[in-house]
């Protein structure tokens, strides 16, 4: 009788840890129907956000505990929110690799509304949450080193100008400290340790923040058949350097918001992206590649295009040497560019706007103030800002340096409408930007161009 208790006992106490164990164990995740029909039958798949991917930097990886020499994002969430501009019934979602040497495999996935619909957030509406599955309803994808992933489709409302908030967990996270981000995301993105793609509010001792997105980089809208997309491409001044961190204030998100404003089912049809990286150049890789060797991946590869802009050439000026003979092969090099790109782009019958470059200098060209003062520089701007308002290479002109210029000193951004670092404008340059700028240029070249030249 005592050896049948000892027995009863033990099988008692295998069965109970046993249990715990089992409890302990993530579950696997419920299977989600899969979106198998169209919202709209005839639609098509445009971008309604973007962000231009780049090799992260050392001093943009995330922080400790989340970046050590070996990985990135061990047993990570992260949560990061993006702000569209059309709205849909039907969404999908892009994560890159494109600068990753290894593998990046992405263990779970959601997406939400955030709190109060606001950018930077944390926290996300807990009745929204939705699980983001891949290649027909699996949980995780891992995307080989240089690709990206495109997740099913979801039947998710998002409405015009409004934020989402996407989630990720990494278990193992990606070896190597070579991953794919855009640090310029005036965005405030979180991390957390362990999986929490379904909480209300991220928490942890370790949660901690910083104002770069990581991995994502579109989100696709599913569109009624007239639907198209704007692409910009440009530096930092596009990216939003010297607007405010979540606040969705760069010079395209304003003037977009004056489109989502109108009565105009011309211009509310139309999306855009953002496909600028501070400290981008035309014509060699410097922060993230060249427009030269971006053009196809970031703007001619993307769903809906129908009109392409250039606001980009000051970091080339910029870093060129100030000597006479280095300006003038760089100015001829950047006209070279600049053709090129008009020449790529009305290939596929789509037009190219050009923006002059704004000033640069600061009073009395201090270096000090500013590194790219130099009165050679400013000769520099001045004939190409001439090239881009008459050579004709452009469908259409957009005079951003008559817009923020100091009309007392032409070198110089006006006082008023400038950062700080006489480069970047600040978020009244921005508005200033956004007002001035000519809406009819969608409706006028809506029918496309002729790809001769």
């Amino acid at each position: 009788m005592g050896v049948q208790r000892f027995w009863v006992s033990t099988l008692v106490i295998l069965l109970t840890y046993l249990s715990a164990i089992s409890n302990a164990l993530p579950r696997p995740q419920a299977r989600q129907a899969l979106v198998t029909i169209p919202s709209i039958p005839n639609g098509h798949w445009i971008d309604t956000w973007a962000a231009m991917p780049q090799l992260t930097e050392y001093t943009n990886l995330p922080p400790p505990p989340y970046n050590n020499t070996a990985n990135q994002f061990y047993n990570s969430t992260i949560r990061q929110t993006l702000h569209m501009s059309t709205g849909a019934e039907q969404i999908r979602i892009r994560i890159s690799n494109a600068f990753g040497l290894t593998d990046l495999p992405i263990t779970a996935m959601t997406v939400a509304l955030p709190f109060n619909g606001s950018s930077g957030v944390s926290a996300i509406q807990p009745s929204t949450v939705q699980t983001v599955t891949f290649s027909g309803g699996n949980p995780g994808i891992t995307i080989p080193n240089g690709a990206l992933a495109v997740s099913d489709p979801l039947n998710f409302p998002v409405q015009p100008l409004s934020t989402i908030s996407v989630t990720l967990y990494l278990a193992a996270g990606q070896n190597g400290t070579a991953i794919t981000s855009h640090p310029g995301s005036r965005a405030t993105s979180w991390f957390t340790m362990g999986n929490q793609v379904g909480a209300t509010n991220l928490t942890g001792p370790l949660l901690n923040s910083t104002a770069h997105w990581y991995f994502l980089s579109a989100v696709e809208a599913w569109s009624p058949p007239d639907y198209r997309t704007w692409a910009i491409i440009g530096d930092s001044i596009t990216d939003g350097r010297g607007s405010d961190t979540d606040q969705n204030n760069r010079w395209p998100d304003l003037v977009y918001a004056r489109m989502a404003a109108s009565n105009s089912s011309a211009l509310t049809s139309i999306s855009f992206i953002n496909q600028a990286a501070g400290g981008n150049r035309i014509l060699h890789d410097g922060l993230g590649p060249s427009v030269l060797s971006r053009l196809e991946r970031d703007v001619l590869s993307h769903p809906a295009i129908r009109w392409v802009m250039i606001f980009e050439g000051v970091n080339d000026i910029g870093t060129a040497d100030p000597t006479a003979s280095n300006q003038t092969m760089l100015y001829d090099a950047l006209i070279s560019g600049y053709i090129q790109i008009a020449r790529r782009v009305h290939a596929m019958g789509i037009p190219l706007f050009g923006a002059t470059i704004t000033p640069f200098s600061a009073p009395g060209y201090n270096k000090t103030a500013q590194s790219y003062s130099d009165p050679l520089r400013e000769q520099t701007r001045q004939k190409v800002n001439d090239f881009i308002r008459n050579s004709g290479t452009f469908d259409a002109v957009l005079d951003f340096d008559a817009v923020l210029r100091n009309q007392s000193f032409p070198s110089q951004l006006a006082d008023a409408l400038q950062s700080g670092d006489y480069l970047h404008p600040n978020e009244a340059g921005y508005h200033r930007v956004a007002e001035t700028f000519d809406l009819s240029l969608f409706e006028r070249f809506e029918g496309g161009v002729g790809g001769f030249l």
